[in-house]
């Protein structure tokens, strides 16, 4: 079994002893549960990734002509907010704009859906209404006149879905199991399958029978993975009970360390997630415009480069959970914060194989399809190092009445990241694409090359883990 992360916490609240020791076994001998939280992620992914890899192309190349845009419902109120706070905007800018707040709502409020779930409703309950609500926001794209609302119930359901999706995890196991981390990296195996998915299926049906029936797909994905949660809920941990007295009992000291780690490591997801952010933005059009997506006669359609997002993990991080755990047995597994310093450096430096297209461009001016899919096989590669580790980083460090809750604060790191993109968009229209990758690469590699400086000191602070399993 693979070394498991780093860092576990001591929780004041525990999930059913008889619960963790009376699991069924599942593949890789991890609980059904995981399983089941993996899959029914899988089809969100899907989902997610089906908007990502078509958003902004949807608008730009259709949904914003003027003979298109004057019947989405709401639409002048919503142009007239946007040039009030970013002043004249073209079409590509207005399109990267609306993808970042949307992104910014996907992952801001999972935190009011992880607190939801910690406080007032059951995880259980989050989960399904969520799903049901994504649901609805994918066929409302079917429709010009509810895009808008398409999209603000595609944000609130992905609040409450993955809010109380993922601390869920945390419950299957016992005090300082080492297959946490483990199981993270298989939680997030299930993510980067649908991100491989998604564009494949999505645009396809898009490119064929338009966009509208790409977006379909996309809730059908959705609606799968809820009958597939509720089909398996049977393996889910149950609820701490809200009666519990110690769900109220005041924070240890351990409880307040943990907390203050977490927000110290928090800038340097934002960001990680600052550069990665500008691959589900503007990528897509930079593809458009510069590379050559011509195989044969064959034109490849811009979004199938993202399904390596997906593809890539898959050889990545079995390598990496063979490499650490080889590395553990010889006693030089480098720590958590290592791995993800290093994983922000990797990002950073593949992400400038892009702003070195030009070098690369033939006569037409268009670089090589062999680029980007270098950029997306060595970024997955770091992305590896990074994603998971932080997120299991979260959800270990954090007490269980406030997991929900802490895994939110996680994903605002990617909101501030969405939000910086935005402005991003806007710039990539006044400046070189070669300026615009390497600004781009400087959030993650600046952040890499900070956190890897201050590693040893953080971790020593951070204190040893009080229930960390024997090695």
């Amino acid at each position: 079994m693979a070394q498991s992360i780093d860092v576990v916490s001591e929780d004041p609240i525990e999930p059913v002893d008889r619960f963790v020791t009376t699991q069924r076994p599942g593949p890789l001998g991890h609980p059904r549960g995981l399983w089941v939280l993996s899959g029914t992620e899988l089809w969100d992914r899907i989902s997610w990734h089906g908007m990502v890899s078509m958003l902004v192309l949807y608008m730009t190349g259709e949904l914003l002509r003027p003979d298109r845009v004057v019947h989405v419902a709401g639409w002048t109120s919503y142009h007239a907010m946007l040039t009030r706070t970013f002043g004249t905007m073209s079409d590509t800018a207005i399109a990267t704009q609306t993808f970042s707040l949307y992104f910014a709502g996907i992952t801001f409020l999972p935190l009011i859906g992880g607190w939801l779930g910690d406080r007032v409703i059951t995880r259980r309950t989050g989960v399904t209404i969520g799903a049901l609500t994504m649901t609805l926001g994918h066929f409302l794209m079917a429709f010009d006149a509810t895009f808008l609302a398409a999209l603000v119930a595609l944000m609130l359901g992905a609040g409450l879905l993955r809010g109380n999706l993922s601390p869920q995890i945390r419950a299957l196991y016992a005090a300082g199991d080492r297959r946490l981390g483990e199981a993270f990296q298989v939680y997030n195996m299930a993510v980067n399958l649908g991100a491989f998915i998604a564009p494949l299926v999505c645009s396809t049906m898009a490119k064929y029978y338009g966009w509208h029936a790409g977006f379909a797909v996309a809730g059908f994905g959705m609606l799968i993975g809820l009958v597939w949660f509720l089909a398996g809920s049977r393996d889910l941990p149950p609820q701490p009970p809200r009666s519990d007295p110690r769900a109220h009992a005041p924070m240890t000291a351990a409880d307040r360390r943990n907390i203050v780690a977490l927000l110290l490591i928090w800038p340097f997801s934002v960001a990680f997630w600052s550069s990665q952010a500008q691959i589900w933005n503007v990528y897509n059009l930079w593809v458009r415009d510069h590379v050559d997506m011509t195989v044969g006669s064959f034109a490849v359609p811009v979004p199938w480069l993202q399904s390596l997002d997906g593809l890539a993990p898959a050889v990545f991080i079995p390598l990496l959970l063979f490499t650490f755990r080889a590395m553990a047995r010889r006693g030089v597994e480098p720590d958590i914060l290592v791995k993800m310093a290093w994983g922000s450096l990797l990002f950073a430096t593949t992400m400038l194989l892009l702003a070195a297209a030009p070098l690369f461009s033939a006569a037409g001016g268009r670089a090589p399809i062999w680029l980007p899919i270098a950029f997306h096989l060595g970024s997955n590669a770091g992305a590896a190092c990074f994603a998971p580790y932080v997120q299991s980083l979260f959800a270990a460090r954090a007490p269980e009445r406030l997991r929900g809750t802490m895994l939110g604060v996680y994903a605002l790191s990617v909101t501030a990241a969405s939000l910086i993109s935005g402005p991003m968009g806007n710039w990539y229209t006044s400046v070189t694409p070669t300026q615009f990758w390497i600004a781009s690469a400087g959030f993650a590699g600046i952040g890499g090359a900070l956190l890897l400086l201050i590693a040893r000191p953080l971790r020593r602070w951070m204190g040893p883990d009080s229930e960390t399993a024997p090695v």
